[in-house]
């Protein structure tokens, strides 16, 4: 296990999700999901909604939803500016349900000037949420 700790700090539109010290960090590349590490190359990515995982220091695993966005690596510290993010606690799962279940009825109706493109975000969101919050109980 790499034991070094480096400084993260996830940030959505409406508050600091996270900050702190972390031995690892998970994150939803939009070229596939990457780790960082302590002195990991610096690195500018673009996020797709999915899981981010974080490893305290003690070892212990945390899960948040992240609806897209970017992060940064630089100098032991990643910054994750994410358009969304949600602890896997904070995760209402009725309501992730019913957003997927709205979700994928906008993709099975494609309705006239609909954006296809709305409805498959939503619905990935969505998905991703129920998949963290399923995490918690792990």
């Amino acid at each position: 296990m790499y034991d070094k700790p480096f400084q993260l700090d996830i940030v959505a539109p409406d508050k600091v999700v996270f900050r702190g010290s972390v031995s690892s960090v998970t994150v939803p590349g939009a070229l596939g999901s990457f780790q960082v590490l302590y002195d990991h190359a610096p690195l500018l990515a673009e996020l797709t909604p999915g899981p981010l995982a974080i490893r305290s220091l003690s070892g212990e695993n945390s899960y948040y939803a992240v609806g897209g966005g970017f992060a940064e690596v630089r100098a032991n510290h990643v910054v994750i500016l994410a358009d969304s993010a949600e602890r896997a606690d904070e995760i209402d799962v009725e309501r992730a349900e019913d957003a997927k279940d709205i979700a994928e009825n906008k993709l099975h109706a494609r309705a006239p000037g609909e954006n296809l493109g709305e409805a498959q975000a939503a619905f990935q969101r969505a998905v991703t949420r129920l998949k963290v919050a399923r995490k918690r109980t792990e």
